[in-house]
C-alpha cells in the first residue's frame, strides 16, 4: 500500500450548510445536489491516482455520502478551515511521509494535475495548486506542525499568496502544480458547464446534476 496519502476535505451535502455562495442563484437545494456531484467527481479522479492512499476528511455526517467501505474516513473536526485542513494534513502525516490535500469545489480536476502535484512533492517540501480566484485548490506537504495555517485568511484573493509566504516562512521550498479554477458561485458554473458540454472537461456526476437543472450549456460567452 502506498505511504502517500490524497486526502479529501469534504462537508456532507446538507441543504444550507454547502456551496453557500453558489445557493442564492441556484437554491440550496440544488447547490446541496450540486455539491453531492461535486464529490462524486472528484472522488472518481481520486480513485484513479495510484499513487497513494485515499482518505476523506468529512464534516458533518458521511452517511449521505454512502462512501465505500474500504476508504478510510475521518471527521475534520472543529475550528476555521486552517485548522481542519491542518488537522487532516497531521493524521495523513503520521503513517505517511507525503501528503495532498483538495477539496471538492473542482470537479474534472484532470488526474494529470494531481500526478504532477505529487512529483514536484518528491523534490520540494509544499506544492500549491494555484486556483484562478487567488485561492488554491491543492496544498502538498512532507510535514505539518502545529499552527501552520494557523491565522491565515481563506476565500480572498490573496489566499495563495499568503498561504506560500507562511509556508516560505518555515523554510519551505514551494512548488506550484498546474493551475485550475474553483466553482463558488454562478459564474464559475457556467463556465465548468460550458466546458463540459465542450469536452473539456470530464465531470459526469456534474454534468448529469446540471442537466436536471436546465443548467448544462453548450458554449461559453
Amino acid at each position: 500500500m502506498p505511504k502517500d496519502v490524497l486526502c479529501i476535505l469534504a462537508k456532507s451535502p446538507r441543504p444550507g450548510e454547502v456551496k453557500t455562495r453558489l445557493a442564492p442563484a441556484v437554491g440550496a437545494a440544488a447547490a446541496a445536489v450540486l455539491a453531492r456531484a461535486f464529490f462524486d467527481d472528484t472522488l472518481a479522479t481520486a480513485r484513479r491516482s495510484a499513487r497513494a492512499r485515499l482518505a476523506i476528511a468529512i464534516a458533518g455526517d458521511p452517511a449521505p455520502l454512502g462512501l465505500p467501505a474500504d476508504l478510510e474516513i475521518w471527521p475534520q473536526g472543529t475550528g476555521d478551515l486552517g485548522d481542519r485542513m491542518e488537522r487532516a494534513l497531521a493524521r495523513a502525516l503520521t503513517p505517511g511521509d507525503r501528503v495532498l490535500l483538495i477539496g471538492t469545489d473542482s470537479p474534472g480536476l484532470p488526474l494529470a494535475h494531481l500526478e504532477a502535484a505529487f512529483t514536484l512533492l518528491s523534490s520540494h517540501d509544499a506544492v500549491l495548486g494555484p486556483a484562478d480566484d487567488g485561492g488554491f485548490y491543492l496544498l502538498g506537504l512532507d510535514r505539518c506542525e502545529p499552527g501552520l495555517l494557523s491565522g491565515l485568511p481563506w476565500s480572498r484573493s490573496d489566499t495563495l499568496l499568503r498561504t506560500e509566504a507562511r509556508l516560505r516562512a518555515t523554510g519551505r521550498t514551494v512548488a506550484h502544480a498546474p493551475a485550475w479554477f474553483d466553482v463558488d458561485e454562478l459564474d464559475d458554473l457556467l463556465l465548468l458547464s460550458g466546458l463540459i458540454a465542450r469536452g473539456a472537461v470530464e465531470a459526469p456526476a456534474t454534468a448529469r446534476a446540471l442537466a436536471s437543472m436546465g443548467l448544462l450549456v453548450s458554449a461559453l460567452p
